[in-house]
């Protein structure tokens, strides 16, 4: 964390508002969300706003902005070309989770579009499968920046405060100290991720293997 605040630091505010704002918008924009990090973006924002580097208040603006267009881009790229895309060979190891993203939306219509801003890959794909369903843009619209809004803010606003408990932990016990409960809180996120994946993999194996049985 000490190191992650030094390079923040060292950075001019204008590239940390212009690289998390890209990289948010990118995480939806193009079917691109499985490699583009938004959320650690969003988080990285808001721990560069806790040191006073930048300005939470315009950094949570970008933020939200950033999903907001970046999804609707996606619902865009889903509506002309979703066909297309759906079958490109990119996304074909995929193609299990993309199914049950296609169910979730179905049953759930804008619902799944607000709701799949808060899970890594729904967020990836459900602006471009909202588009390729033919979703009213205006219905899409409102899921889309009420998921936004929340989201975006959530975010740099946790990026905020873990900022300012790590500076607060370091004044009162000492920066090994610091460093080392944060050490711990990224290999709980770690190991998170890990199941997480784990999870997805499974899904994607049960899927491969009732289709080769078909």
């Amino acid at each position: 964390m000490n190191g992650l605040l030094h390079r923040i630091l060292d950075i001019a505010p204008v590239w940390v508002y212009l690289v998390v704002t890209l990289l948010v918008f990118a995480e939806d924009a193009v079917f691109i969300g499985f490699v583009i990090p938004g959320e650690t973006a969003a988080v990285i924002g808001g721990v560069a706003a806790s040191q006073g580097h930048v300005e939470l208040w315009l950094m949570i603006v970008l933020v939200v902005a950033a999903a907001i267009v970046g999804d609707s881009v996606g619902y865009e790229v889903g509506k002309h070309l979703g066909t297309r895309v759906l079958q490109l060979s990119l996304l074909e190891r995929h193609r299990g989770r993309l199914d049950r993203a296609q169910g979730y939306l179905a049953r759930r219509g804008g619902w799944a579009v607000f709701l799949g801003r808060f899970t890594a890959f729904f967020r990836a794909v459900m602006p471009a499968l909202a588009g390729t369903s033919r979703m009213p843009y205006r219905r899409f619209l409102v899921f889309n920046a009420s998921g936004g809004i929340i989201w975006g803010t959530t975010f740099v606003v946790l990026g905020f405060v873990a900022g300012q408990s790590y500076e607060a932990v370091a004044k009162t016990v000492g920066r090994d100290i610091a460093i080392g409960v944060a050490v711990i809180v990224v290999l709980a996120l770690v190991v998170w991720k890990v199941r997480e994946g784990r999870r997805e993999r499974k899904i994607e194996n049960e899927y491969e293997a009732a289709h080769h049985a078909e």
